[in-house]
């Protein structure tokens, strides 16, 4: 009787969360292990279906590093990052979007659908939705975003599921590998979502001495960066985040995609998992 007891109280802390994002946006970026480890592919689609299944529209967006680099290395085509961002040629760039778009993507959406969902593959040349210009070679920025396209597909009950490639500028053109994480920001704002979720394998943001930043404000954030408290490959993700408050989104979470029904757990009890950046 009391474990009985305890799934009610579990279910009654959640409802006052699932009653205020019913009916709202919420855009998850997808990579780390919570992409690649067969257990918590399982718990992230279970999550994606829960959230869907209580009324909140999600769009999902994906990297793919690891399994673009390993394939590139078999290929013998060389590979540089420049500031941790993948330099793509025009001899990678076609690769890049076969594993992206051909093999991870089809993946995602698979497991999804296979678990309720219904997902759909996408990438910024799908009615060219998302456009791209040039950083250096086929790496690319984000230009447009067709925020309504996003928005139509999720209230039809669709689950946007976005490999970062977004379209050249002139017919034929191979498109661009954007990062992810300021894909998933960019989308954020271009579909008004109330949250923006990054899942890492961290806790999320730490300090210097490896301690949970359990709460952070833009004006924290340039405050901690100038004394050299944040720093390193999470920067990235904490810039993508800010951006996104700033075109609206409510809040952005960097949360522990190694801990299973980490989304769930962020969302619907009170004190979350990971680092909550907000206004």
């Amino acid at each position: 009787m009391k474990v009985k007891i305890k799934k009610v109280k579990t279910l009654l802390e959640a409802l006052p969360y699932i009653k205020k994002f019913a009916g709202e946006k919420v855009v998850i970026k997808y990579g780390g292990s919570a992409q690649t480890n067969k257990e918590l592919r399982e718990s992230f689609a279970i999550d994606v279906v829960m959230l869907t299944m209580v009324g909140i529209k999600v769009v999902i967006v994906h990297g793919g590093g690891k399994q673009i680099t390993q394939l590139l290395e078999q290929l013998k085509i060389p590979t540089h990052f420049e500031d941790g961002i993948r330099v793509t040629t025009q001899e990678s760039i076609r690769i890049v979007e076969m594993v992206l778009s051909g093999e991870i993507n089809k993946g995602i959406v698979h497991n999804l659908n296979l678990h309720g969902a219904k997902a759909i593959g996408i990438n910024g040349k799908d009615m060219n939705f998302m456009k791209g210009r040039s950083l250096k070679g086929f790496t690319g920025e984000v230009v447009s975003i067709d925020g309504e396209f996003l928005n139509r597909l999720t209230d039809d009950g669709l689950v946007p599921v976005i490999a970062p490639i977004a379209a050249g500028e002139e017919p034929g053109h191979p498109g661009y590998n954007i990062n992810a994480d300021i894909v998933a920001s960019k989308v954020a704002g271009a579909i008004k979502a109330k949250r923006l979720l990054f899942l890492t394998d961290t806790p999320g943001v730490l300090d210097r001495e490896g301690r949970l930043l359990s709460s952070l404000t833009p004006a924290q954030i340039v405050e901690l960066k100038s004394r050299g408290i944040l720093w390193g490959g999470m920067l990235p993700k904490i810039d993508s985040a800010v951006e996104a408050l700033e075109k609206g989104v409510e809040k952005a979470h960097i949360i522990d995609g190694r801990v299973e029904h980490s989304i769930l757990l962020e969302l619907f009890t009170e004190s979350g998992i990971g680092t909550e950046i907000k206004k």
